[in-house]
């Protein structure tokens, strides 16, 4: 007890800010048994993305909601490209991406690197950690600089039709896994 009557409290002894300040909302859940070249592919994100100056901290603790509205910015608010793309489209690097300097924004230079292997639009969004909307309209954008190269999908047009050989093959393979 102090001379006020009151007992210090004992500096071992957690408090609940303590037990708050070490909390997270990850739980791991659902990357166990993770395919090997799918963690290596999300580390290898994780790596490009990696901003190249560190950010202050009071940038670093914003909510998610705040990274989707930087991340909608990043588009300047737009939310389609002008090339058309679907969510299987197949994109590389082209040649004038992997030759060409330093793309201008960084996001470019995080697609440029993921898509050295031929990827679809899904997996640079999942890879990158951004909304579908997004990635189209970033590698729509590298598509009309030429950064990218964008190969046909199976439907050709995004107009058409579903091909329903191309359908009933996917669901047949379905079935058998």
């Amino acid at each position: 007890m102090n001379n006020s009557g009151h007992q210090w409290e004992d500096p071992t002894e957690s408090t609940f800010a303590d037990v708050l300040n070490g909390f997270t909302l990850s739980s791991g859940r659902g990357r166990r048994g993770e395919p090997e070249a799918r963690r290596r592919d999300r580390e290898q994100a994780a790596e490009i993305t990696q901003p190249a100056d560190p950010v202050p901290q009071a940038e670093a603790e914003t909510d998610e909601s705040a990274a989707i509205v930087r991340a909608y910015a990043w588009t300047g608010g737009r939310t389609r490209s002008e090339v058309p793309l679907q969510i299987e489209t197949l994109v590389c690097t082209s040649e004038l991406g992997m030759a060409g300097g330093d793309p201008v924004q960084a996001e470019y230079r995080a697609i440029a690197q993921l898509c050295r292997q031929t990827r679809s639009v899904a997996e640079v969004a999942a890879l990158l950690v951004i909304p579908l909307g997004v990635a189209k309209v970033l590698v729509g954008d590298m598509a009309g600089l030429g950064l990218v190269q964008v190969h046909a999908t199976g439907s050709g047009d995004a107009d058409a039709p579903p091909n329903m050989g191309l359908m009933e093959r996917i669901l047949s393979g379905l079935r058998k896994l």
